[in-house]
Formats: structure tokens, sequence, C-alpha cells
């Protein structure tokens, strides 16, 4: 099956076009709630999978913007005939309760990434994300963010040059025999994956430092990385920002501790 095909409201249609009418909101606004997931061992009910957590983040975006929910059952059912085609999945709920889900592959240098590192620049404070702990369709600033600059991807920052998150996922970093990541109330999206870690590596004795990412603390750090729900986990090699670039080991061993979680 080609990516041609999603679901919609109930359906599954093959086309290369959604139908919008021109003053739908989540058209004029982007005023859409949404999750991504990788489906593990072919079901939505793997732990990695994490089915009910990826529901559960959308049904708080829902109550927090008071919106209609969606038919769960429609939800699933929908998911459930894309899995059989696509490893990755994407969930969009309107502000009305309509449900729409597209699947795609996973990236093909995917693995390339996840064992060699990736570059990424620092991004203008002005490409912060609104409403940054939830995930909606308006993610325009994340993407010129990563568009807009020479690299594999980018890092949002404050207004303070704290670092953020990248366009598309949480941050860590490992210094002084200590995994750290921004806290969320700096703004950034509490990420499936991040929650997943926290508690695995606090499970494991492994301390987990929440604390800004400041100019100084980025420069400390042995590797960093980043982490979302497709990719797991990729190192991040280099740095590049106005004052000049930073490096660190893609290679650390560290990482291997991370891996150790996606290992079905």
């Amino acid at each position: 099956m080609k990516n041609d095909v999603f679901w919609y409201k109930g359906k599954l249609i093959k086309s290369q076009s959604l139908e919008l009418k021109i003053n739908d909101p989540g058209l004029l606004y982007g005023a859409t709630v949404f999750t991504t997931l990788r489906v593990y061992e072919n079901l939505l009910d793997s732990n990695l999978t994490n089915w009910q957590a990826h529901c559960d983040r959308l049904l708080s975006s829902i109550q927090t913007f008071g919106w209609q929910q969606p038919d769960w059952e429609l939800v699933r059912q929908g998911a459930q005939i894309l899995l059989a085609h696509f490893p990755v999945l994407r969930i969009t709920l309107f502000p009305d309760g309509r449900e729409w889900i597209t699947g795609r592959l996973l990236p093909q240098d995917l693995t390339e990434k996840q064992n060699n590192g990736v570059f990424c620049a620092v991004a203008s404070s002005e490409f912060y994300r609104s409403l940054p702990s939830h995930k909606t369709g308006n993610y325009l600033s994340a993407w010129l963010a990563k568009t807009s600059l020479d690299a594999q991807e980018a890092i949002l920052v404050d207004a303070q040059g704290n670092w953020l998150e990248t366009s598309t996922g949480n941050l860590w970093g490992w210094y002084d025999c200590s995994w750290y990541t921004p806290p969320i109330k700096a703004g950034i999206l509490p990420g499936i994956v991040r929650s997943q870690l926290v508690n695995w590596l606090q499970n494991h004795q492994q301390p987990v430092r929440e604390e800004p990412w400041t100019v100084e603390l980025v420069q400390r750090f042995e590797a960093i990385a980043y982490t979302n729900s497709v990719v797991e986990i990729i190192p991040i090699h280099t740095v590049h920002q106005p004052s000049g670039s930073l490096q660190y080991n893609p290679y650390h061993p560290s990482f291997q501790q991370i891996r150790e979680l996606f290992i079905a």
C-alpha cells in the first residue's frame, strides 16, 4: 500500500488529497492536535508502541482546549487498519471531533543517524513553538527552524539562549555520570519517549536531572542526543551556533543504556 491512503471520519480513503471546507479552523489556523507513534511488534498494545499514552496526550489537549472528543473506537479502528501497512502513524484530531490518520515508513537513513549521529544548528529564539506543552497543528515555527538552517536538525532556544528541544524531539545530555534533560516548565513538549525514559532510568537507579540547559551547561556535556517516538534516540555530534561549534561524542557508551529501552 502506498502513501496515498488514509483514514478520515471513520472511513479508509484512497487519495493524495484531503477535502476540507475553506473556513475549517484546522486549515485556517492549524487548529488540530496530533500525535505520531511508531508501532512495535505490529501491535498497538505493545509496551513500546505506548498507544494509551498517545491517546491520553490527545485527550489532555482536547480537554484543555474544550474541544469535542472523537469516537475513540473509530480512532483505534483506523490505526489498526493502517498499521498493517505503515510502521509510523500520525493521528490528528479536529476541534469538532473528526479524526484523521495517516501512515508513513521509517526514515531510510534512520540507522545511519542512530549509529553515527547528526549535526544540528541553534535556531533563532523567534522560532519558539506556540502552546509548547501541546502538540498542535501549528508547527510552523519548528518547521521553519529546521528548514531554514543548513543542518540536519534545529535546536530551539528561549529568549535567554537556553536550549529547549529540537524541532522534532526532546534533548538529552550526559555529564558527570548523570543524564540531563530540560524541564517541562522551561516550555517544552512533554514527549512520550521522554516520560518513558525518565521513568525507566530512575527505575534502573540512574539519576536524571531536569535542569535548564544554559550556555554554560551545554558546554560541559560529553554526549547529547534527541528522542522521539519514531526515531527512538539520535546522538548529536556537532552543534553549530553563532559563537562557534560544539562537538560531542556520538559513540559515547552511555547511549547503550538508553537503547536498551527500545529492545522489544
